[in-house]
């Protein structure tokens, strides 16, 4: 399985007990609502499936997870800190009034003074902003989401139109 065939649900925080259950950080809501019987672990850069054998949803952005295979606390404790993956077909359709600008990755930024800027790679929140990767002349180039950069999203289309503050993309191409 290929990443680009997947979508992050979450990242194992930390071991729970001692028979192997860890404490799941969930991205977003209704992960309860998609049944699902493996999930997709990163291991070093590549996807390694593991059957679910229990998962309980305690709190809301928390589950309690068992997987086949993992029964001790050492071998839970290689896992700890690693994406979760599903696989694309389980995805849930994210309604307008759902959508958030976590859901922009794999939409087209299109600048009103570059033009289209490219696929937007990645899209990941820190704790003052939200940013968007794109790879721009074979260059990385990170932007801010937010509404003074954000001029308008096309759902339907998969696009999301920005005004990048000027020098922004010089930054990069130096």
């Amino acid at each position: 399985m290929k990443t680009e065939d997947t979508f992050r649900i979450g990242s194992l925080l930390k071991t729970r007990g001692l028979k192997g259950e860890f404490q799941l950080y969930v991205d977003f809501d209704g992960l309860e609502n998609i049944k699902f019987d493996a999930v997709f672990i990163d291991v070093a850069g590549k996807l390694v499936p593991f059957f679910v054998k229990s998962i309980k949803y305690p709190l809301p952005n928390t589950g309690y997870l068992n997987l086949d295979g993992v029964d001790t606390i050492e071998a839970a404790a290689k896992l700890v800190k690693k994406d979760v993956f599903l696989p694309n077909t389980l995805k849930p359709e994210v309604g307008e009034a759902e959508f958030t600008l976590m859901d922009l990755e794999g939409f087209i930024a299109i600048d009103e003074t570059h033009g289209e800027l490219g696929e937007i790679l990645e899209v990941v929140e820190y704790p003052q902003q939200i940013i968007a990767s794109v790879n721009y002349n074979n260059k990385e180039v990170l932007f801010p989401l937010n509404a003074a950069i954000i001029k308008g999203i096309d759902i339907a289309g998969g696009e999301v139109y920005v005004d990048l503050p000027e020098g922004l993309l010089d930054v990069y191409m130096d």
